[in-house]
């Protein structure tokens, strides 16, 4: 087997990222998400593309935030292995998956053969999640009329609410911040998550009872692809009303009000309450999503 080259790409040479198979329909679930140039990376063997990697983060970020798009070619594990190792940005890494993948022979061995090099590369799964969207024909979700929804300008209440949701949370990325900083570090990284979506501070709101107690948060959001749930929780003396659909519920008219064409969200795979709330309202499973982060060990 001749050696491998592992070329950063540029504006000239970005179409060497477009000359390997695609079998994950990778290409359509990034049709709105805009990729730099120069955070692509390639493997070549013999002049031929064996493996890629496109690094992802917003428009005003100056390093990578996760790398969500993946791909080797068949028996050529070990080269997609050496494009994550020697890359410079050692971040979380998302395969984005069709539904079902698991039942259809071709899809899982095009991912298990992705799995492979990324294990290889010293990243171990994280997290399953699934992704949702909403869009017009499936129709608005009721709002109950149930809760109050305020808008709060002060950062430290939402800093106090979401510590409360942290403390009994079933988010698998939560956890990790949980035990990296305790519950300030989840909160401030959901705090820091939602300023950096370019959508307006305003929109956030707090949901209280008819008796004024708060129950929890939606944040209605627009990330760099577009409107998007970006986070329901409800604190934990308020759970077991079904509340979170009512954030939901409301987070998805709030959008829509303001013009979406269709809202995307996601939960961990495990995290049954959540994903019921989604199919209540309307959210139908569009892609899978296998969360994974580098450990080091390669």
């Amino acid at each position: 087997m001749t050696d491998l080259v592992i070329r950063a790409l540029d504006e000239r040479t970005a179409h060497l990222f477009d000359e390997l198979p695609d079998p994950l329909a990778a290409r359509e679930a990034h049709r709105l998400t805009r990729h730099r140039p120069d955070w692509k990376r390639v493997a070549l063997r013999d002049g031929k593309v064996v493996a890629r990697g496109a690094w992802w983060g917003g428009p005003d970020d100056t390093a990578p935030l996760n790398i969500n798009w993946f791909d080797v070619a068949e028996g050529e594990e070990e080269a997609g292995a050496e494009l994550l190792r020697t890359a410079p940005w050692q971040v979380e890494l998302e395969i984005n998956l069709p539904v079902g993948w698991r039942e259809d022979p071709r899809l899982r061995a095009a991912a298990e053969a992705r799995f492979t090099a990324m294990r290889k590369a010293g990243h171990e799964l994280l997290v399953e999640r699934l992704l949702y969207r909403w869009t017009p024909e499936h129709g608005l979700p009721e709002r109950p009329g149930r809760l109050e929804f305020r808008p709060e300008p002060d950062d430290a209440v939402f800093f106090d609410l979401l510590r409360r949701i942290h403390s009994a949370t079933l988010d698998a990325h939560s956890l990790k911040a949980i035990e990296e900083g305790g519950f300030d570090l989840a909160a401030q990284e959901e705090l820091d998550f939602f300023h950096w979506c370019p959508s307006p501070r305003e929109w956030w709101r707090i949901a209280y009872t008819p008796q004024g107690e708060a129950v929890g948060t939606h944040i209605p959001l627009h990330n760099p692809s577009g409107p998007c749930v970006g986070f329901i929780g409800v604190v934990p003396e308020h759970r077991g009303h079904g509340y979170a659909y009512d954030l939901l519920a409301e987070c998805t008219h709030h959008l829509v009000e303001r013009g979406a064409e269709f809202v995307t969200g996601a939960t961990d795979r495990g995290n049954f309450p959540m994903a019921a709330n989604f199919t209540k309202a309307g959210y139908p499973v569009v892609r899978e999503r296998l969360n994974y982060q580098p450990t080091g060990t390669a």
